[in-house]
């Protein structure tokens, strides 16, 4: 998903985040790739516009990113650290032979779901957000 300098920006400071062009490049990449990506795939990405900065400050910015809930992490089988940029109710479906992530959207499903636990509450647990990862394999065409 490919956003505007100016959107990605007013984001940061919505966020209470000071806008530099670290912070700036790596949300854009994020959004930019939108095929959930690891902090490899993020700073291969800013190498290109910002070869000077370092993989420790992408490790950083994202990790700020994440607190201030401008982007999400979804963890894989194999405990890669994955980013999204997506961040209204949706669900993921991954392939455990590719490690491919895809959103997959279904309000259907999030009522069900929202229905279920609301019926079932669970003691002393206040549910904040309900999302699905959905493992299997993509089939070859």
């Amino acid at each position: 998903m490919k956003i505007s300098e100016e959107e990605t920006n007013r984001r940061l400071k919505e966020a209470g985040l000071k806008v530099t062009p670290q912070r700036h490049a790596i949300l854009e990449a994020v959004l930019a790739l939108g095929n959930h990506p690891t902090a490899e795939s993020v700073a291969e990405y800013v190498r290109n516009t910002h070869p000077g900065i370092a993989v420790g400050t992408i490790y950083k910015v994202l990790d700020a990113l994440v607190n201030k809930g401008l982007i999400i992490r979804v963890k894989t089988d194999k405990d890669a650290m994955r980013y999204d940029g997506i961040l209204t109710s949706h669900h993921h479906v991954y392939c455990s032979e590719t490690e491919k992530i895809e959103d997959y959207i279904d309000e259907d499903l999030d009522k069900l779901l929202e229905d279920y636990f609301r019926k079932k509450s669970i003691r002393n647990f206040e549910i904040e957000n309900i999302t699905l990862q959905i493992k299997g394999n993509f089939k070859q065409k």
